[in-house]
């Protein structure tokens, strides 16, 4: 049923489609795979599949599939069991979330856990390639369609995984971003806390200042200024802190999620009787002669 380029091939990604009998997501019909070799060729492939369950006219009439058809066709565990080594050696590419959620319900029907594959979504990969066409058409696989010339069959499992890789390899040339970089989790970079030592001499020795908002200065050049004047500069709000510094544009937005955590935390503290003030960046600057 499957070939042994497919059992034993080492592919760069794999996209994988499915369709259902009905509304039910477990009732998987129809899977279509289509392995990307490091040339870039694809090689598809689909199976029917056995649901064990009815047929929705209208499920019927978007993909072709009836009952006469899968009639003798294999479960889904049993498809399943032959895939697992090679889909689970690879990423897997859905259009969509509903492939993944269909192959997860399909393997508790059958008393099974969901398997652990890596599945990727080309929608979202398509959604970086082409952010125009966001309320021009989306990002489906019909507007994709139109937009990058693909030639496949709609509603045809090995046909549509087809079209999932196309997209993928679309976006790769359109971006110059090979796949590991299109499916690496963007890391959010956080800038390093500002930290100072206060200037034992002045003023405001013993003083302890957090800075929070977006301010005028720079996080350093605030610090700095902090630290001559004798406050010790910290990252984050705590019992000792004396001054909670908020950028002035901060101060006026509405309460609640608006105000940072720093911010929240620190009117927290003040309600409890903690001798916390939280002053703009205009009000710092002229304490410490900024």
């Amino acid at each position: 049923m499957i070939s042994l380029d497919i059992q034993n091939g080492d592919f760069r990604f794999i996209a994988l489609d499915v369709e259902t009998a009905c509304s039910d997501a477990a009732s998987i019909c129809q899977i279509g795979l289509a392995c990307v070799w490091p040339d870039n060729r694809i090689h598809s492939f689909s199976t029917l599949v056995n649901p064990r369950t009815d047929f929705d006219a209208f499920n019927t009439r978007l993909h072709g599939i009836g009952p006469q058809h899968v009639r003798n066709a294999p479960g889904f565990g049993e498809v399943i069991d032959l895939l697992f080594p090679v889909l689970s050696r690879h990423h897997l590419v859905q259009h969509s979330n509903f492939d993944k959620q269909a192959v997860n319900a399909a393997s508790r029907t059958y008393g099974r856990d969901a398997p652990d594959f890596r599945w990727i979504d080309s929608v979202t990969i398509a959604r970086r390639a082409w952010p125009e066409l966001k309320g021009n058409g989306g990002h489906g696989l019909g507007n994709l369609k139109k937009v990058l010339n693909l030639n496949f069959r709609h509603h045809d499992a090995g046909e549509d995984a087809r079209a999932a890789a196309q997209v993928v390899l679309h976006a790769e040339a359109h971006m110059g971003v090979p796949f590991d970089e299109l499916v690496a989790p963007k890391r959010k970079v956080y800038p390093s806390p500002v930290t100072r030592k206060g200037n034992a001499a002045g003023p405001y020795a013993g003083a302890v200042v957090v800075f929070t908002g977006a301010l005028g200065l720079s996080r350093e050049a605030a610090a700095d200024l902090a630290a001559q004047s004798g406050m010790t500069v910290k990252a984050g709000v705590t019992r000792l802190t004396t001054y909670l510094v908020v950028g002035d544009q901060d101060l006026t937005v509405l309460g609640g999620h608006s105000r940072s955590s720093k911010h929240r935390k620190a009117e927290e503290m003040q309600a409890a009787g903690h001798p916390i003030r939280i002053i703009g960046e205009t009000m710092f600057k002229a304490m410490v002669g900024g």
